[in-house]
Protein backbone atom coordinates (compact mmCIF):
# COMPACT_ATOMS: atom_id res chain seq x y z
CA UNK A 1 0.00 0.00 0.00
CA UNK A 2 1.25 3.17 -1.17
CA UNK A 3 1.34 6.87 0.44
CA UNK A 4 -0.84 7.56 -2.51
CA UNK A 5 -3.41 4.96 -3.60
CA UNK A 6 -5.32 5.73 -7.15
CA UNK A 7 -7.82 3.78 -8.37
CA UNK A 8 -10.33 3.79 -11.13
CA UNK A 9 -9.97 7.78 -11.70
CA UNK A 10 -11.73 9.08 -14.78
CA UNK A 11 -12.77 12.97 -15.33
CA UNK A 12 -15.33 14.67 -17.95
CA UNK A 13 -15.22 18.00 -19.06
CA UNK A 14 -18.41 18.02 -21.02
CA UNK A 15 -17.59 15.25 -24.08
CA UNK A 16 -13.69 15.19 -23.32
CA UNK A 17 -12.72 12.27 -21.32
CA UNK A 18 -9.73 13.53 -19.70
CA UNK A 19 -8.90 10.83 -17.42
CA UNK A 20 -9.36 7.75 -18.04
CA UNK A 21 -9.33 4.83 -15.11
CA UNK A 22 -6.07 5.83 -13.84
CA UNK A 23 -4.77 3.66 -11.36
CA UNK A 24 -1.23 4.68 -9.17
CA UNK A 25 0.84 3.73 -6.47
CA UNK A 26 3.01 5.97 -5.13
CA UNK A 27 5.17 4.97 -2.46
CA UNK A 28 6.83 6.92 0.10
CA UNK A 29 9.67 8.21 0.39
CA UNK A 30 10.37 8.08 -3.20
CA UNK A 31 10.19 10.39 -6.56
CA UNK A 32 7.78 9.36 -8.88
CA UNK A 33 7.61 11.15 -12.10
CA UNK A 34 4.10 11.63 -14.35
CA UNK A 35 5.01 12.69 -17.74
CA UNK A 36 3.60 12.91 -21.18
CA UNK A 37 2.48 15.04 -23.77
CA UNK A 38 0.64 18.56 -23.43
CA UNK A 39 -3.17 17.81 -23.07
CA UNK A 40 -2.69 14.05 -21.44
CA UNK A 41 -4.27 15.23 -18.00
CA UNK A 42 -1.22 15.38 -16.34
CA UNK A 43 -2.22 19.20 -14.16
CA UNK A 44 -6.27 17.06 -14.47
CA UNK A 45 -4.92 14.57 -12.25
CA UNK A 46 -2.80 16.95 -9.55
CA UNK A 47 -5.63 18.95 -9.59
CA UNK A 48 -7.74 15.57 -8.02
CA UNK A 49 -5.08 15.25 -6.06
CA UNK A 50 -5.10 18.48 -3.85
CA UNK A 51 -9.10 19.06 -4.28
CA UNK A 52 -9.58 21.66 -7.14
CA UNK A 53 -11.49 18.64 -8.69
CA UNK A 54 -13.86 15.93 -7.80
CA UNK A 55 -13.14 12.73 -9.99
CA UNK A 56 -16.49 11.52 -11.52
CA UNK A 57 -15.26 7.79 -10.91
CA UNK A 58 -12.33 6.40 -8.65
CA UNK A 59 -11.00 6.83 -5.32
CA UNK A 60 -8.12 8.93 -3.97
CA UNK A 61 -6.67 7.78 -0.67
CA UNK A 62 -3.36 9.41 1.19
CA UNK A 63 -2.25 7.17 4.08
CA UNK A 64 -5.40 4.90 4.03
CA UNK A 65 -7.85 8.26 4.44
CA UNK A 66 -9.95 9.37 1.15
CA UNK A 67 -9.22 13.19 -0.37
CA UNK A 68 -12.63 13.56 -1.86
CA UNK A 69 -14.44 15.59 -0.53
CA UNK A 70 -11.97 17.50 1.21
CA UNK A 71 -11.51 20.81 0.81
CA UNK A 72 -7.94 21.98 -0.42
CA UNK A 73 -6.81 23.72 2.93
CA UNK A 74 -8.20 20.26 4.72
CA UNK A 75 -5.66 18.51 2.22
CA UNK A 76 -2.89 20.67 2.68
CA UNK A 77 -3.87 20.46 6.16
CA UNK A 78 -3.72 16.33 5.67
CA UNK A 79 0.16 16.87 4.39
CA UNK A 80 -0.12 17.52 0.94
CA UNK A 81 1.28 20.72 -0.84
CA UNK A 82 2.09 21.50 -4.16
CA UNK A 83 4.58 23.61 -5.92
CA UNK A 84 2.48 24.91 -9.41
CA UNK A 85 4.38 25.67 -12.73
CA UNK A 86 5.14 29.05 -12.25
CA UNK A 87 6.24 30.43 -8.96
CA UNK A 88 3.77 31.76 -6.81
CA UNK A 89 5.12 33.95 -3.81
CA UNK A 90 3.98 37.45 -1.94
CA UNK A 91 5.89 39.17 -4.57
CA UNK A 92 5.97 42.87 -1.89
CA UNK A 93 6.53 40.72 1.11
CA UNK A 94 9.82 40.05 2.48
CA UNK A 95 11.21 36.33 1.83
CA UNK A 96 10.91 36.10 6.04
CA UNK A 97 7.15 36.82 5.59
CA UNK A 98 6.91 35.09 2.80
CA UNK A 99 7.27 31.38 4.38
CA UNK A 100 5.56 32.34 8.06
CA UNK A 101 2.33 33.16 5.98
CA UNK A 102 1.81 29.11 5.10
CA UNK A 103 3.25 28.37 8.25
CA UNK A 104 -0.12 30.19 9.85
CA UNK A 105 -2.20 28.65 7.03
CA UNK A 106 -0.56 25.25 8.29
CA UNK A 107 -1.71 25.67 11.96
CA UNK A 108 -4.93 27.69 11.80
CA UNK A 109 -6.59 26.14 8.76
CA UNK A 110 -8.48 28.53 6.99
CA UNK A 111 -6.00 31.28 6.73
CA UNK A 112 -7.04 35.26 7.65
CA UNK A 113 -5.44 38.27 6.96
CA UNK A 114 -5.21 39.84 10.51
CA UNK A 115 -1.88 37.49 11.41
CA UNK A 116 -0.26 40.18 8.89
CA UNK A 117 -0.27 42.48 12.01
CA UNK A 118 1.32 40.61 14.60
CA UNK A 119 4.08 38.13 12.43
CA UNK A 120 6.76 40.24 14.34
CA UNK A 121 5.39 38.90 17.77
CA UNK A 122 5.18 35.16 16.24
CA UNK A 123 8.51 33.57 17.94
CA UNK A 124 7.83 30.19 17.30
CA UNK A 125 6.74 30.67 13.51
CA UNK A 126 9.12 32.92 12.37
CA UNK A 127 12.03 30.33 13.81
CA UNK A 128 10.57 27.82 11.97
CA UNK A 129 10.83 30.10 8.50
CA UNK A 130 14.42 30.95 9.39
CA UNK A 131 15.17 27.09 9.49
CA UNK A 132 14.06 26.51 6.32
CA UNK A 133 15.40 29.21 5.07
CA UNK A 134 18.74 27.77 6.03
CA UNK A 135 17.59 24.46 4.30
CA UNK A 136 17.43 25.90 1.18
CA UNK A 137 19.92 28.50 1.10
CA UNK A 138 17.91 31.87 1.46
CA UNK A 139 18.54 32.77 5.04
CA UNK A 140 20.75 35.60 4.43
CA UNK A 141 18.06 37.28 2.11
CA UNK A 142 15.34 36.59 4.50
CA UNK A 143 14.81 40.34 4.83
CA UNK A 144 15.21 40.76 1.12
CA UNK A 145 11.54 41.60 -1.17
CA UNK A 146 10.47 38.38 -2.78
CA UNK A 147 9.75 40.91 -5.87
CA UNK A 148 13.96 41.03 -6.66
CA UNK A 149 14.06 37.70 -7.06
CA UNK A 150 15.49 35.51 -9.60
CA UNK A 151 13.16 32.62 -11.20
CA UNK A 152 15.40 29.54 -9.48
CA UNK A 153 15.22 31.70 -6.56
CA UNK A 154 11.52 32.05 -6.32
CA UNK A 155 11.24 28.47 -7.17
CA UNK A 156 13.84 27.66 -3.61
CA UNK A 157 11.41 30.03 -1.70
CA UNK A 158 8.09 27.98 -2.93
CA UNK A 159 9.66 24.91 -2.06
CA UNK A 160 10.36 26.71 1.58
CA UNK A 161 6.42 28.13 1.74
CA UNK A 162 5.48 24.37 1.06
CA UNK A 163 8.53 22.71 3.46
CA UNK A 164 7.05 24.78 6.27
CA UNK A 165 3.97 23.55 6.42
CA UNK A 166 5.96 20.02 7.03
CA UNK A 167 4.06 18.05 4.24
CA UNK A 168 4.47 14.22 3.47
CA UNK A 169 3.69 14.41 0.35
CA UNK A 170 4.85 17.40 -2.56
CA UNK A 171 3.28 17.72 -5.95
CA UNK A 172 5.65 19.54 -8.07
CA UNK A 173 3.66 20.89 -11.44
CA UNK A 174 7.32 21.57 -13.86
CA UNK A 175 9.14 23.09 -11.33
CA UNK A 176 11.89 23.44 -13.39
CA UNK A 177 9.84 25.78 -16.20
CA UNK A 178 11.40 28.67 -17.62
CA UNK A 179 14.22 27.80 -15.99
CA UNK A 180 18.55 27.87 -17.93
CA UNK A 181 20.41 25.07 -17.33
CA UNK A 182 22.29 26.25 -14.93
CA UNK A 183 18.89 26.96 -12.37
CA UNK A 184 17.58 23.49 -13.50
CA UNK A 185 20.51 22.09 -12.28
CA UNK A 186 20.25 24.24 -9.10
CA UNK A 187 16.93 22.75 -8.26
CA UNK A 188 17.64 19.05 -9.26
CA UNK A 189 20.13 19.38 -6.57
CA UNK A 190 18.15 20.80 -3.93
CA UNK A 191 14.96 18.72 -4.81
CA UNK A 192 17.23 15.57 -4.10
CA UNK A 193 18.67 17.19 -0.96
CA UNK A 194 15.01 18.20 0.47
CA UNK A 195 14.12 14.39 -0.63
CA UNK A 196 16.61 12.82 1.93
CA UNK A 197 16.89 15.61 4.65
CA UNK A 198 12.78 15.85 5.22
CA UNK A 199 11.46 12.31 4.44
CA UNK A 200 9.15 13.80 2.16
CA UNK A 201 7.38 11.30 -1.13
CA UNK A 202 7.66 13.78 -4.41
CA UNK A 203 5.07 13.41 -7.18
CA UNK A 204 6.70 15.20 -10.41
CA UNK A 205 5.12 16.67 -13.54
CA UNK A 206 7.72 17.30 -15.65
CA UNK A 207 8.51 17.41 -19.20
CA UNK A 208 12.32 18.03 -19.33
CA UNK A 209 13.49 14.14 -19.33
CA UNK A 210 17.54 15.13 -18.01
CA UNK A 211 14.88 16.62 -14.56
CA UNK A 212 12.68 13.28 -14.73
CA UNK A 213 15.90 11.12 -14.67
CA UNK A 214 17.57 12.50 -12.57
CA UNK A 215 15.47 12.68 -9.54
CA UNK A 216 12.63 9.97 -10.52
CA UNK A 217 12.53 6.48 -8.67
CA UNK A 218 9.62 5.17 -10.66
CA UNK A 219 7.62 6.78 -14.13
CA UNK A 220 3.86 6.73 -15.13
CA UNK A 221 2.89 7.52 -18.86
CA UNK A 222 0.14 9.18 -18.68
CA UNK A 223 -1.71 9.65 -22.98
CA UNK A 224 -4.74 10.22 -23.42
CA UNK A 225 -5.86 10.69 -19.94
CA UNK A 226 -4.79 6.71 -19.49
CA UNK A 227 -1.40 5.61 -17.70
CA UNK A 228 0.09 3.33 -20.49
CA UNK A 229 3.04 2.72 -19.09
CA UNK A 230 4.54 2.48 -15.20
CA UNK A 231 8.05 1.12 -14.50
CA UNK A 232 11.78 2.51 -13.26
CA UNK A 233 13.35 4.78 -15.07
CA UNK A 234 15.69 2.46 -16.90
CA UNK A 235 12.93 0.14 -18.46
CA UNK A 236 11.21 3.39 -19.07
CA UNK A 237 14.26 4.84 -21.94
CA UNK A 238 14.05 1.60 -23.66
CA UNK A 239 10.49 1.06 -23.84
CA UNK A 240 9.21 1.27 -27.51
CA UNK A 241 5.67 3.21 -27.49
CA UNK A 242 7.29 5.88 -24.86
CA UNK A 243 10.58 6.10 -27.22
CA UNK A 244 8.42 7.04 -30.15
CA UNK A 245 5.71 8.60 -28.60
CA UNK A 246 7.64 10.91 -25.69
CA UNK A 247 11.06 10.46 -25.46
CA UNK A 248 12.16 10.55 -29.17
CA UNK A 249 10.26 13.82 -28.97
CA UNK A 250 11.52 15.42 -25.69
CA UNK A 251 14.85 14.39 -26.97
CA UNK A 252 14.84 16.22 -30.16
CA UNK A 253 13.40 19.53 -29.13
Amino acid sequence: MGILEVKGVSKHFGGLLALDDVNLSIQQNTVHAIIGPNGAGKSTLLNCFIGKLLPDTGTVMFNNKSLLGLAPYQINQAGISRVFQTPEVFSELSILENVMIPAFAHRDGAFHLSPFKSLARETSIREQAEKILQDVGLIDERHHTASAMSRGNKRRLEMAMCLVQQPKLLLLDEPTAGMSRSDTNNTIDLLKTINEAHNITFVVIEHDMHVVFSLADRISVLSQGHVIVEDYPDKIKGHPEVQEAYLGTAESE
